[in-house]
């Protein structure tokens, strides 16, 4: 019997492929990387009699030897080096990092925050070649910005997009940038992690790596072992400031899509469903009859938005959006984004019981924000004076939707239903966040407009043994379903 063959049937694992081993040196593909890698500087003017600059006390007069010196000093010293550098003429200089994406014609990639307010923007070659550049598009949402520089000036060296989606964790890749304005840097870590959310905008999908990230690495590439870009560095986790092994980087299947828009079209031109979603929990999976917490639940559709041109409804779960299945809610507005203006988009819902298609025209995101369609409304007013009806089970107290509370609470003339007036304070609907001022517009899946309708509607569930009950919120027209645990002792 062979070695190989009594090794299988020890259950030995399989040999690792060298291709799946680091390389011996990083050397090769720096060396072929680091041209398309630029140092980004920037000016921008301040208004000194603004005021508006950090300041920090003078030092403590400290008696020689004192065991807080020390901890002063390096107080100090790290307050400094934070601060952008002042020149004398008002003029505040930073640095960044960025990638030419396209040698023929100039383009550079980097992040937003990185020229932002910016009054001068120059580019540093790594043979210390400085060119003046131009700003072609800026996306907040992503924090990406593209420039331009004459690509006639001097030759330059690209790179190309890579696919962030084969990038598994645990795959080598390469960051190059320009930390603490030392100059091109490059660095070597794993993936650590995909598709985080970091609260940084609302299509957050980073990919964490432990390569060092620093201070002027923003708006640099994360290249994988094809010398591809797969990532763009823009954030990392740091105390102190400095790298602690936690990077974020925008993955380049996003940052591709925004990069092509502002190059073609200056912004970006990003696809519009016309919903408000909210996730879909244990609970209200379970009311709804689906099998499991998938999908994007429609919480509201918007009036003349392709949502409600193609006949979806508020109650709708989302199950997939163009062939693509939606796991969790936040991918499908990374979905919608991507997909082009004016295309018809296949979406799969579950309405009732039942899976229904339908084809959605896809509006442009940014047309629908200048229209004001996406305003919030201010705050709503304190509780009314008047004496609500009690519904112990769920803890709350509701009172008739008058036009006088209509408009001391911001509720619009769509809006039917009553009116949340009390919440117990260790009851159900205090756990779940209702909160005085909301509308309930359903209570288990049927609309309700007096509270006594209401109140027999949370009866009738709690005789037929149901532990919650789904309801539809209205707070300020922002709607959302909550899946509300009845109090069977009450």
């Amino acid at each position: 019997m062979s070695l190989v063959i009594a090794a299988m049937m020890l259950g030995a694992a399989p040999a690792v492929s060298l291709a799946d081993t680091p390389p011996p040196s990083f050397e090769n593909l720096a060396e072929k990387l680091l041209p398309a890698v630029v140092n980004i500087s920037t000016t921008t003017t301040i208004d000194m009699s603004s005021r508006n600059l950090p300041q920090i006390p003078d030092m403590p007069q400290l008696p020689p030897g004192s065991p807080f010196e020390d901890f002063f000093r390096e107080f100090y010293d790290q307050f400094r080096n934070r601060q952008p550098q002042q020149r004398g003429d008002n003029k505040i200089s930073a640095l960044g990092s960025g990638f030419v994406i396209d040698a023929a014609n100039g383009y550079i990639v980097t992040n937003n925050h990185v020229i932002k307010d910016a009054d001068e923007i120059r580019i540093i070659l790594q043979n210390d070649v400085s060119l003046d550049a131009t700003l072609v598009g800026v996306d907040d949402k992503t924090d990406l910005a593209v420039l331009k520089v004459d690509p006639k000036t001097t030759p330059l060296v690209g790179v190309k997009w890579g696919d962030s989606d084969k990038a598994r964790v645990g795959s080598w890749v390469l960051a190059i940038g320009n930390p603490f304005g030392l100059g091109g840097s490059v660095t070597a870590g794993i993936v650590s992690a995909r598709q985080r959310d970091i609260n940084a905008g609302p299509y957050d999908d980073f990919i964490q790596t432990d390569a060092s990230i620093n201070r002027g690495n923003s708006g640099g590439p994360m290249f994988n072992m094809d010398g591809q870009v797969i990532g763009v560095n823009t954030a990392i986790f740091s105390p102190s400031g400095g790298s602690v092994g936690i990077g974020f980087a925008v993955p380049s299947n996003l940052a591709q899509n925004v990069v092509a828009q502002l190059i073609k079209y200056g912004q970006t031109r990003r696809g519009w469903l016309g919903v408000r979603i909210q996730d879909v929990t244990e609970d209200i999976a379970e009311s709804l009859g689906l099998g499991k917490a998938q999908g994007a639940l429609v919480s509201s559709v918007m009036e003349k938005s392709p949502a409600a041109e193609a006949g979806l409804e508020t109650g709708d779960v989302i199950l997939s959006f163009n062939g693509q299945e939606i796991g969790h809610m936040r991918q499908l507005p990374r979905l919608v984004a991507a997909t082009e203006v004016g295309k018809d988009a296949a979406v799969t819902v579950w309405r009732k019981g039942k899976k229904l298609n339908l084809n959605v025209k896809l509006g442009q995101l940014e047309q629908a924000e200048e229209n004001g369609v996406l305003g919030n409304k201010p705050d709503a007013a304190p509780a009314p004076a008047v004496k609500p009806l009690q519904v112990q089970s769920a803890g709350l107290g509701l009172v008739p939707l008058t036009d006088a509370l209509r408009d001391q609470y911001g509720v619009g003339a769509g809006t039917n239903g009553v009116l949340v007036a009390e919440i117990a304070p260790d009851g159900p609907a205090a756990e779940r966040g209702i909160a005085v001022g909301d509308v309930m517009i359903e209570v288990d899946q049927k609309e309700v407009v007096t509270p006594e309708a209401a109140k027999a509607q949370f009866d009738a569930a709690a005789k037929a043994g149901k532990g919650s009950v789904l309801v539809f919120i209205s707070r300020r027209d922002d709607r959302r379903f909550i899946a509300l645990k009845l109090d069977k002792e009450k």
